[in-house]
């Protein structure tokens, strides 16, 4: 019997790369591929690169580079790019990069198998040339499911699966493998984006939004429960307008409850929320049912009116902050993060003081500083005002220490409250790390457990709040603290 094809998938990016992963793993696996780990042990490495800002595409290519040392060292015969930057430059990048053996876009995902067989036979499979993908589908929100079967969407998976590759026990999920044991995993809810930020390219190579009918998302979140996931985390370029090619701009708001039924589910997280788009109903699902965390990842990038209006995007300090007071009262343990942006062209001293003033009062739990820099084929690369490079670097130094304070502050804000825990990690010399409502994974900080008798990976204990570390909390679990009980998802 002639010995399996091995493939290995290196994840680059953000939780909508590690969904498409997992669905190419998927794929893969049903047409005979062996998964493994080690790039060093596969026959192919596939590099799931991310294409959004300067420094992760410069990661993405060092990965391509490293994994392409491999090759006459060990078993790895070929590298291929896949993913956001693969899409976005095709066969730019593969003249760029001729280490990379292939360079596949997302139209190749179907026929991932045999694109990979083809590159490690020896053969050559042209790379696409990147075309503006938010054409691909009707500009009406209400035309563009019926044109989806004809569109690639990464992570939306088909329903019809080969013969065993979800548990025989349970609904049919998408097609997906598990890369990792974490209780946690990320569900695709939407792919793409119509809104028309001046600095963001995405939407050029993800395209249109379009939603996944309620039903799939079901399935898949049925399915990961019974692989062991307590806690799902709905993901997609801007989750807010998720339902509003379907006839129902509310669909978030009964989706939730249906998914916090879920058997064996401990926890339903909410990603990418914009602002402009909150109601009022969607703050309500979010802040008060059970085993939905009261958290709130808000892209803000900014919050000086004029900056804000030069990215094409709405609101102000003033309005921000109402926004951040209508959901504390509501849940006054909420979770918030956010992204901003600075020295964005134009910006000026009382732009920067005006960010300044909204930091210093949100109390946000998470906060991401980035400095502008041009991405091309976007509006704002064409802005005259642009500020110089050491005066971006100084103004991004200068809201990162603030940034850092602040969450720290923030941090310690929460010592006396009770949190709910997810163990994720149970270490004999690193201790027990988890993670609160109001933490998500990679994005934010964490919990130390001051004790791990008795717990293991995946358990959800509750526990108060002693000390913090930086971001991080230190808590002390509760005695008598049971992890599947009804009560203690209440």
């Amino acid at each position: 019997m002639p010995e399996r094809r091995t493939v290995a998938l290196v994840t680059l990016g953000c939780a909508r790369n590690e969904v498409d992963s997992e669905e190419l793993a998927g794929r893969l696996e049903a047409d005979g591929w062996q998964l493994v780990e080690d790039a060093a042990d596969a026959d192919v490495a596939v590099v799931n690169t991310c294409g959004f800002v300067e420094a992760a595409k410069k990661d993405s290519v060092d990965a391509l580079l490293e994994a392409n040392d491999l090759k006459g060292h060990g078993r790895t015969q070929a590298v291929v790019a896949v993913g956001c930057m693969a899409e976005r430059y095709g066969k730019e990048l593969a003249e760029a990069l001729p280490e990379a053996d292939g360079v596949l876009g997302f139209d190749d995902y179907t026929d991932i198998s045999d694109r990979l067989q083809t590159i490690l036979s020896g053969g050559v499979h042209a790379s696409h040339t990147p075309r503006d993908r938010r054409k691909l589908l009707p500009i009406s929100p209400a035309e563009r499911q019926r044109s989806a079967a004809s569109v690639a969407l990464p992570g939306h998976g088909p329903a019809d699966l080969p013969e065993g590759v979800a548990p025989a026990s349970g609904p049919r999920a998408p097609l997906r493998r598990r890369l990792d044991g974490s209780p946690v995993a990320s569900v695709k809810l939407a792919s793409g984006c119509d809104r028309r930020c001046s600095f963001c390219a995405i939407p050029s190579f993800r395209g249109s939004f379009i939603s996944r009918r309620p039903s799939d998302v079901l399935n898949e979140t049925r399915w990961l429960a019974e692989q062991g996931v307590k806690e799902i985390m709905l993901v997609s370029e801007n989750n807010t307008s998720y339902g509003k090619d379907l006839g129902d701009i509310r669909l978030l708001e009964s989706l939730l409850p249906e998914l916090a039924e879920v058997d064996g589910l401990e926890r339903v997280r909410v990603s990418y929320l914009q602002p402009a788009e909150m109601r009022p109903g969607l703050i309500d699902v979010l802040t008060s049912t059970p085993k939905v965390a009261p958290y709130f990842d808000l892209s803000f990038q900014h919050s000086a009116p004029d900056v804000l209006r030069a990215m094409r995007r709405f609101g102000d300090t003033d309005r921000f902050l109402e926004l951040l007071d209508t959901i504390r009262s509501k849940a006054p343990e909420a979770g918030v993060r956010s992204n901003f942006i600075v020295g964005f062209p134009g910006e000026s001293e009382a732009d920067l003081a005006e960010l300044e003033r909204f930091l210093n009062h949100a109390r946000l739990d998470a906060i991401g500083v980035f400095g502008y820099s041009d991405e091309e084929g976007t509006e704002a690369a064409t802005y005259d005002d642009k500020l110089p490079e050491d005066v971006v670097a100084e103004r991004l130094a200068r809201v990162s220490r603030l940034a850092e304070e602040l969450v720290s502050q923030r941090a310690e804000e929460r010592v006396g409250e009770t949190v709910r825990v997810l163990v994720e990690s149970v270490d004999d010399e690193e201790g027990v790390h988890g993670r609160g409502a109001h933490q998500a994974p990679e994005t934010d900080g964490q919990v130390l457990l001051t004790s791990g008798e008795g717990l293991s990976v995946g358990r959800m204990v509750e526990a108060k709040v002693v000390g913090t570390e930086g971001a991080d909390l230190v808590a002390e679990p509760l005695t008598g603290s049971l992890a599947w009980s009804e009560e203690a998802g209440r």
